[in-house]
């Protein structure tokens, strides 16, 4: 959701700041209670702090990067942007720093893989607005039906699993893997660390796609997953997530990696939903998969005083757990998620909220990374084809990435 801002944002004769905010809509069923969080929490900020006001303009996802793109380059900058990445900004000086921006408290109680998210070069510039993870999710229903009696915890549990599902169910999808272009680097980076990898950069911060054990994740997939037959009628490299989620919620697959709207969508269809963390080679892995979306203050108006005040404001535990309560997202504070996980009404996110203070999240931090993410949407799905190697194809996206690293 993209808050166009009006107003030039400078400070009035009377001594008032009128901020800019640009903020992305949450409702996915076009409802109003993004804009509705927005605008509570500006009247409550401006009761507290009568001489800032808040300007606040919602947009969608489709529109709101691309739109604070362009107020950038057109010299008019928000003051605060609450949209999907930071690094391009960062890296042209354009943000202030979390240090110059937020009170102490507030910045040491970020979850620390969210913090490690937000750097470049070492520094903090994007702030953590909410965050998720990944869980397995299967059918229980179908599981009953396989003669399942236990959650999967390997990867040998989850291939006789499939196999089960499919000899004794109608799922179309014993497990459904998309590696379609919609969100192929998310299920990419899922099994790069359930395979016991780092993802997708090494532990230096250099790109690190075509190693040895990312190489063995896939060539474990191709070889027990998909060539078994086990992934259903769509190969994975056309089938998006979108879709797998659809027949998640028809009652047609058995296992995939899910989210916790998907986890919703498939409670209102009536499928009783199993979670589990990703099963690793011998058990479960040392980390998930975390994603996050990020708010950050732009300098060019110069309102880093008020933009501190209102991000402390914005980061306390009621506000953070009232927006990641009504998306169904995670809180990204320690002491909101701590909140949260003890709270009987948040029971279902709970599995997801002991994930993420131990989850890696892509490195969102390099500017390469946009070109990276690109090459692996539109390649990764290829491994998977019959006559193709997974090396070949992880070597194509590893040179793809080496040079877009030397770019930055």
């Amino acid at each position: 959701m993209t808050v166009a801002l009006s107003g030039c944002g400078s400070s009035s004769g009377s001594g008032d700041v009128t901020l800019k905010l640009v903020a992305a809509d949450y409702d996915v069923d076009g409802g109003q209670s993004s804009k509705k969080y927005w605008s509570d929490l500006a009247a409550a900020f401006t009761a507290k702090n009568p001489g800032i006001k808040i300007d606040v303009q919602i947009e969608s996802w489709n529109d709101v990067d691309r739109k604070v793109a362009e107020m950038v380059k057109a010299g008019k900058a928000p003051d605060v942007a609450q949209i999907g990445a930071y690094a391009d900004y960062a890296a042209a000086d354009k943000l202030y720093s979390a240090d110059q921006l937020l009170s102490i408290p507030v910045q040491s109680n970020f979850l620390g893989p969210l913090i490690d998210a937000g750097e470049m070069k070492r520094v903090q510039y994007g702030l953590p607005f909410v965050a998720s993870t990944r869980l397995l999710f299967y059918n229980k229903k179908l599981f009953k039906e396989a003669g399942i009696k236990e959650d999967p915890k390997t990867w040998d549990d989850l291939k006789d699993d499939a196999r089960k599902l499919k000899a004794n169910t109608n799922a179309k999808y014993p497990f459904a893997l998309p590696l379609g272009p919609e969100e192929a680097q998310a299920e990419t980076m899922m099994w790069l660390l359930s395979g016991g990898g780092e993802g997708y950069t090494n532990q230096g911060g250099s790109y690190s796609i075509d190693s040895e054990q990312n190489i063995a994740t896939f060539d474990w997939l191709k070889e027990n997953l998909v060539e078994k037959g086990l992934t259903g009628p769509v190969a994975p490299g056309k089938l998006n997530r979108k879709e797998a989620f659809a027949a998640f919620t028809r009652g047609e697959v058995g296992m995939l990696n899910g989210h916790p709207s998907l986890m919703q969508a498939a409670q209102k269809a009536n499928i009783q939903v199993g979670k589990v963390a990703l099963p690793g080679t011998t058990g479960k892995p040392k980390s998930a998969m975390g994603v996050a979306d990020w708010i950050m203050g732009f300098k060019q108006n110069g309102h880093r005083t008020e933009i501190g005040k209102f991000l402390d404001f914005v980061f306390s535990d009621k506000n953070v757990l009232d927006f990641a309560g009504q998306n169904d997202l995670l809180p990204v504070t320690v002491s909101a998620s701590e909140a949260m996980e003890q709270d009987p009404q948040h029971q279902d996110l709970r599995e997801f909220l002991q994930e993420l203070p131990t989850s890696v999240l892509p490195p969102v931090g390099k500017t390469s990374w946009a070109t990276v993410s690109e090459s692996i949407k539109k390649n990764i799905g290829t491994a998977m084809n019959q006559g193709t190697e997974p090396k070949d194809v992880l070597s194509r996206i590893g040179r793809d990435a080496t040079v877009a690293e030397h770019r930055e």
